[in-house]
């Protein structure tokens, strides 16, 4: 499976809501879309997840312009004011909403089940506020993959949470080598920071 983001904009100019962005993720291979501007990184998660379409550029998944199938596949994570947990809820209590969105059986014991089979047990009390950012986005992706037919996952700006780079890219690169593709959309310094990260770049 592959999304690819094809010069995707909002407006055009200095001012762009969006300015043009493109990117691509595959079942094997995680792709980042790097933006600044304030609002774009929700704005090109909406476009990315077949929920808003682009004023320029296209949105691709398998070389078909098919919203309905990205919207089926993939699942926004963590998308700003959208698809974002409320910050004072704690983790077995969002578990347990995304448990019964998921059509499973929303009981303590298995949001317990779980966040254990997850590694993150040890965070059931906690307030979403206050997770780190790589367990916030385990819990989310895993959380957003318990959904009937999604098999791709759009994360968007897990920099504003703070912490390392390194740790929340490693929830990525784990999730892809599960067969998900991932499209991580996320600020310039970040994006450069993950392309360091990656492989390849090791070995030049």
């Amino acid at each position: 499976m592959r999304l690819t983001l094809d010069s995707i904009g909002i407006g055009d100019g200095p001012g762009a809501a969006l300015p043009a962005t493109s990117a691509e993720a595959t079942a094997d291979r995680p792709g980042v879309a790097a933006v600044e501007t304030e609002g774009a990184p929700t704005l090109a998660s909406l476009i990315a997840g077949g929920r808003m379409r682009p004023e320029t550029g296209r949105v691709l998944l398998d070389d078909a312009d098919d919203p309905a199938a990205i919207r089926e596949a993939f699942a926004l994570v963590d998308t700003p004011t959208v698809a974002e947990p409320f910050a004072d809820l704690t983790v077995a209590t969002v578990v347990r909403e995304e448990l019964a969105l998921a059509d499973q059986v929303s009981s303590r014991e298995n949001a317990r089940l779980l966040l254990d089979a997850i590694g993150l047990a040890e965070h059931e009390r906690t307030r979403v506020r206050a997770l780190p950012t790589e367990a916030r986005i385990r819990l989310l992706c895993e959380l957003a993959i318990l959904r009937p037919g999604v098999r791709g996952l759009i994360v968007t700006s897990p920099e504003r949470h703070g912490g390392d780079t390194s740790a929340w890219w490693s929830v990525v690169t784990d999730m892809s080598a599960r067969g998900y593709a991932v499209l991580v959309v996320t600020g310039v310094a970040a994006a450069l920071h993950i392309e360091n990260l990656r492989p390849e770049s090791s070995a030049r």
